[in-house]
């Protein structure tokens, strides 16, 4: 490899899942861009032929200088733990916000995936701690590196998640010269709930962008939430229960947000016969989404201006009058036999997102072959998850394997991509279109091969090239 600097994929770029890039700056300097967690297809996939496992550090670090997390979603931090214990000893940088949720993602992956020995975890969280370097947004900061190159990062707002960003690396070579060179990590889509729009920097010489709605256009805010509540008068008008598979970070705040905002313009009307909106009972059930909750009120002031307005009004958008939350593994269970055997009309949230594990699935054991119940996907469903079986086969009356038995869908599946917290193609567009000086080559990662092509052609449009 004799062109620095070079981009290096350690996951994350033939798929929606693992995403860990590395801006390679020479042959003894390297900057690692997230290390997430491979998922569905693709961690079942990953290493079948040497038995290799999903969450194994395959790649040297000794040259890596730094780590940047882009957020704190679990497809790209997951594998920071063993990133770590494979002898990685550089500094993590990453937001503000992201510094106060990411020791809460990785203790619930550890307690998860790895051990359940409070004494090991709290061992590793201290060392996360140190390593941690929680970085404002919109300035400059030096990475140490070694010999005369020179690197410095800056993070922007990126509108996916709290804390969410994109990294801007500014790198001057041996010679002097200099290069720009941007990952997105995840772009959010305009005028999400709490969050502020991401901006597009001046401009880049190289950008890794993100391509998981490449192919599609979500709706706007308005329409998207006036689906929401018409989905929920449909699917409470029979009575039954629907079921929101969430990620605990992220989505579930901004389903919330959205669900007050709707019980407060609604205040006195149906949400279906003999159901008024201001008795509807919304569950969130994850202990986990719970403390990130708290977590979102914590961090207030990086709210955007809307909901800011709407703390000072008196309202709380995240703990509202009509929510309960579920926290022990106990009241969990009693919970899914209550509405089992009951039927009440209520909204369920529970992690996780994709119906891969988490309480969710007890639910969706219970309820799924129920008419009555309605599931409700407001987020990307990865090839190999259960809830991309759901979301497919649900409307056709087929099933979908969940711990290992065969369930049928009789319940109803509905779908609002609108709530992703993903931009789609019209925005992805826009934040390369809106760099003063555009770049001259974009990457496309974090997609399947539908999406990458569909935007390679909308960017090759614009005159610039592209590689998948």
């Amino acid at each position: 490899m004799d062109d620095f600097p070079a981009l290096v994929h350690h996951g994350g770029k033939d798929g929606v899942t693992g995403s860990c890039h590395e801006l390679r700056l020479d042959a003894h300097n390297g900057l690692l861009i997230d290390c997430g967690l491979f998922q569905g297809e693709e961690a079942e996939g990953r290493g079948a032929s040497d038995e290799r496992s999903p969450l194994e550090i395959d790649f040297p670090i000794a040259h890596l200088k730094a780590l940047v997390v882009t957020h704190a979603h679990i497809d790209h931090v997951g594998r920071i733990p063993y990133l770590l214990a494979a002898g990685f000893s550089g500094p993590i940088y990453c937001s503000e916000p992201t510094a106060l949720l990411l020791p809460l993602v990785l203790e619930d992956a550890l307690k998860i995936g790895f051990t359940r020995d409070q004494r090991l975890i709290e061992k590793f969280l201290a060392l996360l701690e140190q390593r941690l370097v929680a970085l404002p947004y919109g300035r400059w900061r030096q990475v140490a590196v070694s010999g005369a190159t020179h690197l410095d990062i800056k993070l922007q707002r990126a509108g996916h998640i709290l804390g969410s960003a994109y990294v801007e690396c500014r790198v001057k070579d041996v010679r002097g010269d200099e290069s720009r060179v941007l990952f997105s990590g995840d772009l959010g889509a305009p005028y999400a709930p709490l969050l502020p729009a991401p901006r597009s920097p001046y401009g880049a010489d190289v950008v890794v962008l993100e391509s998981t709605y490449g192919d599609r256009v979500h709706e706007d805010r308005r329409s998207r939430r006036s689906r929401l509540q018409a989905v929920l008068e449909h699917a409470l008008a029979d009575r039954g229960v629907v079921l929101v598979p969430a990620f605990s970070i992220g989505r579930t705040q901004e389903l919330l947000y959205e669900v007050e905002e709707i019980i407060h313009r609604r205040g006195g009307q149906e949400a279906a016969p003999g159901l008024p909106w201001e008795d509807l009972e919304i569950i969130v059930d994850s202990p986990l989404a719970s403390r990130f909750t708290e977590a979102y009120v914590r961090l207030k002031p990086f709210w955007d201006a809307e909901a800011q307005r709407r703390a000072r009004a008196g309202r709380h958008p995240l703990s509202f009058e009509q929510l309960t939350t579920v926290d022990s593994h106990a009241d969990h269970l009693r919970t899914v036999d209550y509405l089992q055997r009951t039927r009440r009309p209520c909204v369920v949230i529970a992690g996780s997102g994709m119906c891969a594990g988490g309480r969710i699935v007890n639910y969706l054991k219970a309820l799924l072959g129920e008419p009555s119940t309605d599931v409700l996907f407001v987020g990307y469903q990865a090839a190999g998850t259960p809830g991309r079986a759901i979301q497919q086969y649900g409307p056709r009356g087929g099933y979908v394997v969940l711990d290992g038995a065969r369930r049928d869908i009789r319940a109803q599946v509905h779908t609002l991509s609108g709530y992703s917290a993903h931009a789609d193609q019209k925005y992805l567009l826009n934040f390369v279109q809106r760099m003063r000086r555009r770049p001259r080559v974009v990457h496309l990662v974090h997609g399947e091969a539908t999406a990458k092509a569909a935007l390679k052609l909308e960017l090759e449009a614009l005159g610039i090239a592209v590689r998948c």
